[in-house]
C-alpha cells in the first residue's frame, strides 16, 4: 500500500478537476462543521436565510447543500476517461477489472465504516447500503464497464434508459401500496424495495421482538436509485470525454457550459411528472444535479484550465488530491478533543460562540494533516 500511495501528481493533470473536487470537499469537510454552531451562536434571521445554503430539502426540491454528493460522484466520472483509457484497447483485461475491483471493495468498507457502523463492532448495528462512497463505488462500477466495453454513443443510450426505467418502474409498478407514480417519503417504490431487500441491514433498522423496525427518519434509498447512481458518474465520464478530446480549450468549456444549462432545464421540466427528490435519487434530480455539475466543471475549466488562473488555489488542492482521506478523517475520526483539551477554559468566556471555536480546531487538525500529505506527495489512491 505505501508504494500505491507514495505516487506524485502527473504532469498536465487537469487542475480544475483538482481544484473543483478540494471546493466540494472543502465544503463538506471544513465549511459545513463551522457554520452550523456559528449559526446557532449569532441567532438572526439572516445568517438562517444564508444556512439554507448548508442545509438538504426535506423532501422534493434541490438545495445548494444537496449537489455535494452528485458533484463528488460527478468527478469520479470525470478523471475515469483519464485513468482508464489505457486500458480500452488491450485484449486482456484482467488487470482493470482487478484495479475496478478493488477500489469498488474499498470504497464499500469505507462506507460502512462511515456510516454503516462497522467500527462499532455490534453485529446488530452493521448496515451494508448507507453511505456516499457506497454509491460512488456503484455509479463507477456501471460507468467504468460501459467505458470500456461501448462506445460514446452506447453509453450516452445506457445513461437515457436508465433515467427512463427508473422513472418507469416508480410511476408504472405498484407493489403493497408502494409506487404506481407515488413520490411521497412513505408510499414511493424504491422505499419499499430498500425494505425488501436491505431489511434489518438498512440504515436506522432495528430488529424488535423479532420484527425489523425501520426508522421513520431515515428516507434515503439506494438500491433501486443505484441504476441513477450510475448515470450520475456517467455524465461525469460524458464531461471527461469532452476535457481529453482534441477540440481546442474555448469549445470545452462552451460545450460543458452548454450541456449544463441544457440538462438543469430538462430536469425542472421533468419535475411536474417527476418530482426533483435527492433522497430518492429521482431521474429528474439526476438530471438537475448533473446540470449544475457540468456548469460548476465548466466554470473552474473557464477560469484555471483556460484563463490559466492558479493561483492561491494550492489550498484547495490540498483537499482535493487527496478526497478520500479528506472525507475519511471528518467522518471518522474526531479531532474535536484535541481543541476541549486545550481551549477549554475559554469556554466560560466564548459562551455560545465555543461550539464554533472547537469546530474551527478540528477543521484546522484535518487541513494541517492534509497538507503534510500533499507536501510529501502523498496521495491516497483506491
Amino acid at each position: 500500500m505505501r508504494n500505491e500511495m507514495r505516487v506524485k501528481p502527473a504532469r498536465g493533470r487537469l487542475e480544475s478537476l483538482d481544484v473543483l473536487r478540494g471546493f466540494d470537499l472543502f465544503c463538506l469537510v471544513a465549511l459545513e462543521g463551522i457554520v452550523h454552531p456559528l449559526g446557532q451562536a449569532i441567532d438572526a434571521d439572516w445568517f438562517d436565510s444564508f444556512l439554507w445554503c448548508f442545509s438538504h430539502v426535506e423532501w422534493e426540491g434541490f438545495s445548494s447543500w444537496d449537489l455535494v454528493m452528485p458533484l463528488f460522484m460527478f468527478m469520479a466520472g470525470v478523471s475515469m476517461p483519464f485513468a482508464l483509457s489505457r486500458y480500452k484497447e488491450s485484449p486482456d483485461k484482467w488487470a482493470v477489472y482487478r484495479r475496478i475491483i478493488k477500489r469498488v471493495l474499498l470504497l464499500w468498507v469505507f462506507g460502512m465504516m462511515c456510516q454503516g457502523n462497522l467500527l462499532g463492532l455490534d453485529p446488530d448495528r452493521v448496515y451494508l447500503y448507507s453511505n456516499t462512497l457506497q454509491a460512488i463505488a456503484m455509479g463507477y462500477l456501471i460507468a467504468a464497464m460501459l467505458f470500456l466495453h461501448v462506445r460514446l454513443s452506447v453509453q450516452i443510450g445506457v445513461a437515457v434508459l436508465f433515467l427512463l426505467v427508473y422513472w418507469g418502474v416508480m410511476s408504472l409498478v405498484s407493489v403493497d401500496g408502494y409506487g404506481g407514480g407515488d413520490y411521497t417519503a412513505n408510499g414511493n417504490l424504491a422505499e419499499w424495495i430498500d425494505r425488501v431487500t436491505l431489511g434489518r441491514f438498512r440504515d436506522g433498522a432495528v430488529v424488535e421482538n423479532g420484527v425489523v423496525v425501520f426508522a421513520d427518519w431515515y428516507r434515503y434509498t439506494w438500491i433501486l436509485s443505484s441504476l441513477n447512481f450510475g448515470v450520475t458518474v456517467l455524465t461525469g465520464l460524458f464531461a471527461g470525454h469532452i476535457l481529453r478530446s482534441g477540440m481546442d480549450k474555448k469549445r470545452k468549456w462552451r460545450w460543458l457550459l452548454g450541456i449544463g444549462a441544457a440538462m438543469v432545464v430538462l430536469g425542472w421540466a421533468w419535475s411536474p411528472w417527476l418530482p426533483v427528490i435527492k433522497k430518492i435519487w429521482t431521474s429528474s434530480m439526476v438530471l438537475v444535479s448533473s446540470g449544475y455539475c457540468f456548469l460548476l466543471m465548466g466554470l473552474f475549466y473557464y477560469w484555471i484550465d483556460y484563463r490559466g488562473h492558479r493561483k492561491h488555489l494550492t489550498w484547495l488542492k490540498v483537499y482535493g488530491m487527496n478526497s478520500i482521506v479528506a472525507y475519511m478523517l471528518a467522518m471518522v475520526v474526531s479531532f474535536r478533543c484535541v481543541g476541549e483539551s486545550l481551549f477549554h477554559g475559554l469556554e466560560q468566556y466564548l459562551g455560545l460562540y465555543y461550539p464554533v471555536l472547537i469546530a474551527m480546531t478540528n477543521a484546522s487538525i484535518i487541513y494541517v494533516i492534509l497538507w503534510m500529505l500533499y507536501k510529501r506527495d502523498i496521495f491516497l489512491r483506491v
